[in-house]
């Protein structure tokens, strides 16, 4: 569909994402997974920060069935969720390929997974850009030292681990 006045609207399928001119928007499931006090993220080499294992949630996807599959994906293990932690919503300047610039809106839910009690992980995926990805893991006391998107999982991780509630968080970081 074109119009004058949005631009072409073009859809990411099968994940739940579309661009409507300089705008992208995508719904994202992540995991937040401790091991060892350690908290587990994902990076490629042209990323300038670390970020969660997850991704788009599919079309007619449920989120959980998302989270399950990605972190199977991207960790080569089997985790369960432990329950629904935050429910983010993420407003931010694309800064890498295929996003650069662009007024990014992603709608993201966080789970916290069940602890397996290893750390012992096999990532085999690729980013969003079909870049190599790595596994790291980064000690809890380090974490507000280290360059984690979106800024939340830094600084307030111990209320997130904590809480027995949802947390909304809005991310404005545009």
């Amino acid at each position: 569909m074109k119009t004058d006045e949005i631009g072409e609207i073009r859809v990411g399928y099968p994940d739940c994402c579309f661009s409507v001119g300089n705008n992208w928007f995508r719904c994202r499931a992540a995991a937040i997974i401790i091991e060892d006090n350690s908290f587990l993220v994902i990076k490629t080499k042209s990323s300038p920060h670390f970020y969660t294992v997850g991704g788009g949630v599919h079309m007619n996807e449920k989120t959980e069935e998302c989270i399950v599959r990605e972190v199977r994906e991207e960790t080569g293990a089997g985790y369960e969720i432990d329950r629904l932690a935050v429910i983010c919503e993420n407003f931010f300047k694309g800064q890498e390929i295929g996003l650069k610039d662009k007024n990014c809106h992603v709608i993201e839910f966080y789970y916290l997974m069940k602890s397996r009690g290893s750390k012992d992980l096999q990532c085999q995926s690729c980013g969003f850009n079909h870049e190599e990805e790595k596994l790291y893991w980064i000690p809890l006391d380090e974490l507000a030292e280290t360059n984690v998107k979106p800024e939340f999982l830094r600084t307030r991780m111990k209320e997130i681990l904590e809480s027995r509630e949802v947390l909304h968080i809005i991310n404005d970081e545009r």
